[in-house]
């Protein structure tokens, strides 16, 4: 009877049962001998990932490096074009700093992503996992991602290669095609424009099929003259020549003309009129002002030497020649007498009822 009522006792008794001293060294032993079976394993796997977090660094700090010398070797050959006379005006160096600066951005990013992005491969190889899987799903992803956003990485691309090539920069007038305007804002994705009536136009670099720069290298202002075909040639030449002279002095047109201005010739003669053109080369963006600065000033030498422009009153004392058909009136078709239109309207000859 003790002994059931001992048995019952020890069942609902829910304390587990005390360790003997024996079971605790056998616990022990068997630890001691797995960390002893793996502890060359950890080892040599925390040293492989140690040394190749150790390279990437590395590379990766070596990478930014050569490409921060790059960036500034690009800076000083743009400053030493820059002490020339023509370098200095065809060479902006803050723009080509800040165009060095950004493609570097870029190519440091990329260059840090490749080199930790393939570090972190690395290391989960070290760990025995398999990396078939995640590379089968990246790839899928990717795919679909790159159909979803085709557009977008086709702007980044476009962004990229417009930079490198500096095809354009902030403060531009350049014409894109779909829109046309002042450069705001260049970006790897947008570029902004402000067009003529202030407007701001978002263009996405990958819709940009041509881009016409109104601001780089030097401009053409030319201006066509027309005259009657009665005036001497070598007179309107030289009063053309007189003006261009005076624009060459004045403040500041002799700054913006980069070149003489010159009489290219007639580029038409009609029989009332016959027209020169004159063109000269300029500052970028300064063609129109100095188109407008040489009308103005050869229609004040022309007027002061009595040459008219076609299209001008006439000058006092000359006649003008009567239009010898303005008294005549238009042909008629009831001047026929055997035309359709004067047949209808001839009267019906009488009938003779008496029959």
């Amino acid at each position: 009877m003790t002994a059931s009522w001992s048995a019952v006792r020890a069942e609902s008794d829910p304390s587990p049962a005390p360790v003997t001293l024996d079971e605790a060294a056998r616990h022990a032993s068997d630890a001691a001998g797995w960390v002893e079976e793996n502890w060359s394993t950890w080892l040599n796997t925390g040293l492989r990932i140690a040394l190749i977090i150790a390279v990437a660094l590395a590379l990766r700090m070596l990478v930014r490096r050569a490409l921060t010398k790059l960036i500034e070797r690009m800076n000083r050959s743009a400053q030493a074009v820059e002490g020339t006379t023509l370098g200095g005006l065809l060479v902006n160096a803050e723009r080509r700093r800040q165009r060095s600066e950004a493609i570097g951005s870029v190519l440091r990013s990329i260059a840090s992503f490749l080199i930790m992005g393939t570090a972190g491969l690395m290391v989960l190889g070290a760990f025995s996992i398999n990396l078939a899987p995640l590379l089968a799903s990246a790839g899928v992803a990717g795919v679909a991602i790159g159909f979803g956003a085709r557009n977008l990485v086709t702007d980044f691309l476009s962004g990229v290669f417009m930079i490198m090539e500096d095809q354009y920069g902030v403060g531009d007038s350049i014409d894109a095609g779909v829109a046309s305007g002042e450069v705001v804002e260049v970006g790897l994705r947008v570029t902004k424009l402000r067009g003529e009536n202030g407007a701001i136009w978002y263009v996405r670099n990958g819709e940009i099929k041509r881009i016409g720069n109104l601001s780089q290298g030097w401009a053409t202002a030319a201006v066509d003259v027309t005259v009657r075909p009665t005036e001497d040639l070598d007179r309107v030449k030289a009063l053309i020549g007189e003006v261009a002279d005076e624009v060459a002095k004045a403040e500041p047109w002799n700054e913006q003309l980069w070149g003489p201005v010159e009489v290219l010739g007639l580029t038409e003669v009609m029989l009332d009129s016959m027209t020169f053109r004159v063109s000269a080369k300029t500052m970028p963006g300064k063609a129109l002002g100095v188109e407008r600065e040489l009308r103005w000033r050869i229609k004040r030498a022309f007027d002061a030497a009595g040459v008219r422009i076609v299209g001008g009153l006439p000058q006092q004392g000359e006649e003008q020649v009567p239009d010898p058909t303005a008294g005549v009136a238009a042909p008629s078709a009831f001047a026929s007498h055997t035309s359709p239109q004067s047949i209808a309207a001839s009267p019906i000859p009488p009938t003779n009822l008496s029959k």
